[in-house]
């Protein structure tokens, strides 16, 4: 599917060998930038991936665009357009898909300037939790974390698409409930409509399930988050996400059958 919106023409990742000699439009923000006097390199970077960015050269047209150029630092977001060139014998990266071109720049915009930052955004901050979370749009830049969300989003998408496969129904249920007695303290949220009264957050659709289940939905699922209002453990916390299912007319050779098929494709999925 193309990722092409009236801003950019390309993101990132695309950018390889078969574009060479195309003109593209890249937006994102700059990761690293060299300044090599007649010349500067840019990685720039988005959610896709890396391409290196070329200011100057021989062309005295180039002089102007290297000036502007000169301003840039780490996490200014730009957009660019260029030619897709290849790159000089031996400063190939294969690390990267995009890592035998770059891209000769032809005009630049800066989209957004950026201070001074707290930390690196460039693999471990080295620095702690406190700082990080107060910056967290910048936290959450590093690539380390974008892949953590990419792998939990395909591990929903998955299980999802597994379950549905099986003839189970994604049903979504209410998060303000009536209390129950479970293991843990329940959140509590006081009711405008009814004063003195309160609804509870769900420490997990115990309720609701067997509901359904009653109703003859006989297979059912839903990704739902959990709430407990209990103190920080090694295995537990505030609020958590499970995959929660069920199933009607069914033994325990089923149910330990239908999961482990669960497990196994998402190991599939997710790390090939």
């Amino acid at each position: 599917m193309s990722l092409a919106t009236k801003l950019r023409s390309h993101v990132c990742g695309d950018i390889d060998e078969k574009l060479v000699g195309s003109t593209v439009t890249l937006t994102g923000w700059v990761h690293r930038a060299r300044d090599h006097g007649g010349m500067i390199f840019v990685d720039l970077r988005d959610r896709y991936g890396f391409v290196q960015l070329l200011f100057g050269g021989d062309d005295p047209k180039n002089a102007a665009l290297l000036e502007e150029a000169r301003v840039l630092k780490s996490e200014f977001s730009i957009r660019a357009t260029g030619k897709v060139v290849p790159r000089s014998a031996g400063t190939e990266n294969p690390k990267l898909a995009s890592g035998k071109v770059e891209v000769v720049v032809e005009s630049l915009t800066i989209l957004n300037a950026c201070a001074e930052l707290p930390f690196t955004i460039d693999g471990e901050t080295g620095t702690g939790d406190e700082l990080r979370l107060r910056h967290r749009y910048l936290d959450l830049r590093r690539p380390i974390l974008q892949e953590s969300f990419a792998i939990r989003s395909k591990t929903a998408i998955a299980a999802r698409n597994h379950l549905v496969g099986r003839s189970f129904l994604e049903i979504e249920t209410p998060i303000l409930c009536k209390r129950t007695p479970e293991g843990a303290r329940d959140y509590l949220v006081p009711s405008r409509v009814y004063p003195g009264k309160f609804y509870a957050l769900p420490q997990s659709p115990q309720l609701y399930k067997q509901i359904l289940m009653a109703s003859g939905f006989d297979r059912y699922f839903q990704l739902a988050r959990c709430l407990r209002d209990e103190d920080l453990r090694a295995d537990r916390q505030p609020e958590h996400t499970q995959i929660d299912l069920e199933m009607s007319y069914v033994d325990e050779e089923d149910v330990f059958e239908l999961v482990e098929g669960l497990i196994t494709h998402l190991w599939r999925e997710i790390l090939g």
